[in-house]
């Protein structure tokens, strides 16, 4: 570039900055204005004075109605609300991996520990739990009993091609499904389309189509209580230690996502471990039945 166009563009560049006609005084009070425009505070500390967190959570403690009588105690005790993001558990911590979100409440317990072993959460703990029941017609063609072992059920329904049908959405209830299935030597996928049904869905819509199809399904005991359509279905098969079903609760590990409002979140946690939070939980019925039972030995 030659002397006199690097003269010129100097020239346009001072023109442009500082419009003829403005006195020395105004120019520089425009600098000034300039630089002192306060820049977003982006901290931990300014996140957490927004007293809203999120919860990535799986759909049974949604559907049943726990979150209606735990989030209103918890922000009148401290100010902050939840937010609750109800999926399938799988759903759930994947969406948390991606920092949607500042815990997980779900209830696949494997896949929790996965979880946090990956570095995405920082510690599970125990916070509740129930079980798995088989529900089914009163007509129960497979002839599965309520006490039987549950791959003893399953080999049954398998053997005797009575309808099934699972979630397939990798949901908490899902993942035990394919565990039992897995455990009584059997792989449904092999039938798929026929006796074995996938319906991609839900607890709910899962039941519903169960009801329909008149099939068997696995689900969670809380569901099936708040479910209203039940038209003649019973439990058919519970018990079985390998049904427990345990929900964990896990603080998404600011080290991976910063933005996690850290006290806040593990404040909830604290909250739902102590002796006010785990008697809320076990207090909390549905049609006179308890939904869901306390496990850790309270804190403080």
């Amino acid at each position: 570039m030659t002397k006199t166009r690097k003269k010129l563009l100097g020239v346009l560049c001072f023109a442009l900055m500082f419009p003829a006609g403005m006195t020395s005084a105004e120019q520089n009070k425009t600098i000034i204005v300039q630089s002192t425009t306060p820049m977003p505070d982006y901290s931990t500390n300014a996140m957490e004075q927004n007293k809203t967190i999120i919860v990535q959570s799986t759909t049974s403690t949604q559907n049943s109605g726990l979150y209606d009588v735990l989030l209103p105690a918890f922000e009148n005790d401290t100010g902050i609300k939840v937010h609750v993001v109800a999926v399938g558990s799988g759903q759930a911590l994947n969406n948390a991996r991606n920092g949607d979100g500042d815990l997980v409440l779900v209830h696949a317990r494997a896949a929790e520990q996965k979880f946090v072993a990956e570095g995405y959460g920082v510690e599970r703990f125990d916070l509740m739990h129930n079980d798995f029941v088989i529900i089914g017609p009163t007509e129960n063609p497979a002839g599965i009993t309520r006490t039987e072992r549950i791959t003893d059920a399953l080999n049954k329904i398998a053997a005797t091609k009575s309808l099934f049908t699972s979630r397939g959405d990798d949901s908490g209830t899902h993942q035990r499904e394919r565990l039992l299935w897995a455990k009584a030597g059997t792989n449904p996928q092999n039938n798929s389309g026929d006796w074995y049904r996938e319906t991609g869905s839900g607890m709910g819509a899962t039941l519903n189509t169960a009801v329909g199809m008149a099939a068997y399904t696995l689900t969670d005991r809380a569901s099936w209580i708040r479910f209203a359509n039940k038209d003649g279905y019973t439990i058919l098969n519970a018990g079985d230690p390998a049904l427990i079903n345990r929900y964990g609760v896990i603080l998404v590990n600011p080290q991976k996502h910063p933005h996690v409002k850290k006290k806040s979140a593990q404040r909830f946690i604290d909250w739902l471990l102590s002796v006010k939070g785990q008697a809320i939980i076990g207090a909390y019925r549905v049609n006179g039945q308890q939904l869901f039972f306390p496990n850790p030995p309270p804190r403080g």
